[in-house]
């Protein structure tokens, strides 16, 4: 592992999850907690300085498998998570669609 490589750390205080490239704060995906218990992820950020790189996709891929690790539910708000979930599986995840985002979720097919 290089000094520049990505890392993705749960930041409980923050109610998000960091991505750091080095020791630089590169974004982060926010959540709140909701009265049953899950994470609502409701916005996405990566520092402009960091774009192209592919860090948004490393940022949500790494938050929602801790996540699932941790055995926690997500109900994505944010476009970029939802837009993730819809392409991408992520193993154990339970997700739980908003009514508009179910319709859309249940047709869209991940990209191969």
């Amino acid at each position: 592992m290089t000094d520049n490589a990505p890392t993705v750390i749960r930041n409980d205080e923050k109610n998000r999850y960091d991505l750091h490239v080095g020791d630089v704060a590169a974004g982060f995906a926010a959540f709140e907690r909701d009265d049953q218990g899950r994470l609502v992820f409701d916005h996405t950020e990566v520092d402009k300085a960091f774009g192209g790189r592919g860090l948004g996709k490393t940022l949500a891929a790494e938050a929602l498998a801790d996540v699932a690790r941790r055995g926690e539910t997500v109900v994505p708000e944010c476009p970029f998570i939802v837009k993730f979930l819809r392409e991408n599986e992520v193993a154990g995840l339970r997700v739980e669609w908003r009514d508009e985002d179910a319709a859309d979720a249940a047709s869209a097919q991940p990209s191969a």
